[in-house]
């Protein structure tokens, strides 16, 4: 599958990444004829080769003549639903604003109905990210990968104000995201820049790959310390068919722990990153009826969790072993709803489409705020996922 890896060592922007997919092979007047599909007009988008520090990418600007910045999340989430668009271009672009949406409610502390997007509802960031989900698909991107972003200082000024920067609608958008300190008083991280590697990318390091195409998007500010450039770097990512990977198993046998204790250290040990966490009934010493605590967890997350099983229960010991672990790849998607938005985990074997099962904490959330039944929920969120989405072998990953 093609995968794109995002090296944002300054930071990421709607514009800087659309002028990175121009940079890495979108042509523009593909781009441009997709984006008239939207009823939306008075721009022009200008585009240019620029450098810093002397690497040459592509600054991307979107010239407006339009004054009006109002518009709600719903206004925009109905044109793009009513839209000739792709589908799969639709309703990754309707993501984008949706996640915006939420963390501007979150921010704000408004129902996301109520919000009304200011810079982020002109017409420059509707094309930087409509554009956005346009170019990866001309490229064909099925998997994107993002490293840390870096985070500013300082003040900005918008629509609302002086706002601190990061933006709080950024934060809002990176929560369980890596970032650090840039030491910059300059916004690197956009609120746009944030929802298009918060709702595309997995993040970590620079995986072991043969690099195929690099490009460069190139951002507004001039750096001292760093070039101002978005760096994509495209590569052929072959999953193989069965995967495996190492990891750790945790066990200890309980047998004076109340069912309460044992009820909040599940949920503990799996908000803590534990990939399973399981009991089974023993019959211990003295008669004792008892547990056996199972956790399987990564090698590097062992001594936390098993510090972890040690303080929340009565264990005075915890046993460790290694192991390999044979896995079924797999991808979260999400889907919108009549109801709302939910996740769908995508199951494949190596590039073939096995199944699809929607995320139950997502489905019993639609139930309850609904008021339809949990088997209603799954149904509607499995039909919108074949509507949806496009399950080819392309869209296989190894996500685990």
């Amino acid at each position: 599958m093609k995968t794109l890896y995002l090296d944002c060592f300054s930071g990421i922007s709607g514009d800087m990444f659309l002028g990175l997919l121009l940079d890495l092979g979108v042509e523009q007047q593909a781009l441009e004829q997709e984006l008239a599909k939207l009823p939306i007009s008075g721009y022009k988008l200008d585009v240019g080769r620029e450098q810093r520090h002397g690497i040459e990418g592509i600054r991307l600007q979107v010239g407006c003549e339009e004054t009006h910045h109002h518009r709600s999340w719903s206004t925009i989430d109905a044109m793009l639903a009513e839209s000739n668009l792709q589908t799969s271009v639709k309703q990754l672009a309707r993501n984008f604003f949706r996640r915006l949406g939420e963390a501007e409610a979150q921010v704000h502390g408004i129902d996301i109905d109520r919000v009304h997007f200011h810079e982020v509802g002109a017409v420059d960031a509707i094309v930087d990210l409509v554009g956005s989900a346009i170019g990866l698909h001309l490229l064909g991107v099925t998997k994107v990968l993002c490293s840390p972003l870096p985070l500013s200082r300082g003040m900005s000024h918008c629509a609302h104000g002086a706002l601190p920067l990061p933006a709080p609608a950024t934060l809002e958008i990176l929560q369980g995201k890596p970032v650090y300190d840039s030491h910059i008083e300059k916004e690197l991280v956009t609120p746009t820049g944030a929802t298009i590697a918060a709702e595309l990318a997995e993040f970590g390091p620079l995986p072991t790959f043969s690099p195929e195409k690099t490009g460069y998007g190139v951002g507004g500010w001039e750096l001292e310390d760093r070039p101002n450039l978005l760096r994509g770097i495209l590569f052929e990512d072959h999953v193989a068919s069965n995967v495996t990977d190492k990891v750790q198993i945790l066990e200890s046998n309980i047998d004076d722990s109340t069912p309460e204790q044992l009820g909040n250290l599940m949920e503990l040990l799996l908000s803590a990153g534990a990939l399973d966490v399981g009991y089974l009934p023993l019959q211990m010493k003295k008669n004792r009826p008892g547990q056996l605590l199972t956790v399987i967890c990564r090698p590097q997350q062992a001594t936390q969790l098993a510090t972890l099983i040690m303080r929340e229960s009565s264990a005075i010991g915890v046993r460790s072993s290694d192991c390999h672990r044979y896995c079924l790849n797999r991808r979260s998607k999400k889907v919108m709803t009549e109801l709302g938005t939910a996740q769908v985990k995508l199951v494949y074997e190596g590039s073939q489409f096995l199944r699809l099962s929607p995320e139950y904490d997502d489905c019993l959330r639609l139930s309850r705020e609904s008021g339809q039944s949990l088997q209603q929920i799954y149904r509607q969120v499995e039909t919108a996922a074949y509507e949806q989405l496009d399950l080819s072998s392309e869209e296989s990953s190894d996500d685990r």
